[in-house]
């Protein structure tokens, strides 16, 4: 019976917050007011409040700095793809040294994956590609880190963590725009993102940290 309660115990471990940095970007009444504008156009939802997210989205950022990355999601000009307000913009951005950015709280809705905002949190690295990222380890350690103790946090599945390039095969997918219900992008293919869960899979088990396997993708309408 000990031996059996020990090994309940040690499923329980909860991972570490990761050293974040607080780099806010700005995100005032007017910003706000634009996202549940957003949120109710694609979602339905009258609301900038992003409530128990339930999918963690990888990304990158197809720049070499941090400040790039910081600029471009600062900015609340339409988005130069879809030409919506508000502008762009992620949680966390995680730059080529390893370093956590936080930009946006996590109550707070961000414009990243078409879809998906209304549930996802939002983690882009700097970098030009997933190889780059899966090939730095000090920014792959990083986002290993975060993405592991968002997911305690939030009670979210190993299936729902993904890349930007998963995102018309989540469950969680939704979009009331027929122009945009089909829009994705590239950045972490899902070859890739089957090596990043492994390596995710393999940290919580080196920890001790519990990870639900539940859900999984479904079959895209596009």
């Amino acid at each position: 019976m000990r031996i059996v309660l020990t090994l309940v115990l040690a499923a329980a471990v909860a991972p570490a917050r990761p050293a974040i940095v607080s780099k806010p970007i700005p995100f005032g009444a007017t910003r706000r007011a634009e996202t549940a504008q957003y949120a109710q156009r694609h979602y339905g939802l009258d609301t900038w409040r992003l409530v128990r997210p339930r999918v963690i989205v990888e990304h990158y950022t197809a720049s070499t700095t941090f400040s790039s990355a910081w600029n471009t999601f600062a900015s609340d000009a339409p988005d130069a793809e879809l030409h919506e307000r508000p502008g762009t913009c992620a949680h966390f951005v995680i730059d080529r040294d390893g370093t956590i950015y936080q930009l946006v709280p996590l109550t707070t809705i961000c414009r990243h994956t078409v879809g998906l905002n209304w549930t996802a949190i939002g983690i882009e690295h700097v970098g030009t590609s997933d190889a780059s990222v899966l090939g730095n380890p000090r920014q792959l350690r990083a986002s290993l880190r975060l993405t592991l103790w968002l997911m305690h946090r939030y009670g979210i599945s190993l299936p729902n963590v993904i890349g930007h390039a998963e995102s018309l095969t989540s469950p969680y997918h939704r979009e009331r725009s027929a122009a945009w219900r089909c829009q994705t992008h590239g950045d972490w293919q899902h070859g890739d993102m089957i090596a990043y869960r492994a390596r995710l899979l393999a940290l919580a088990t080196s920890e001790h940290v519990a990870v639900s396997r539940a859900g999984g993708p479904v079959a895209s309408r596009c």
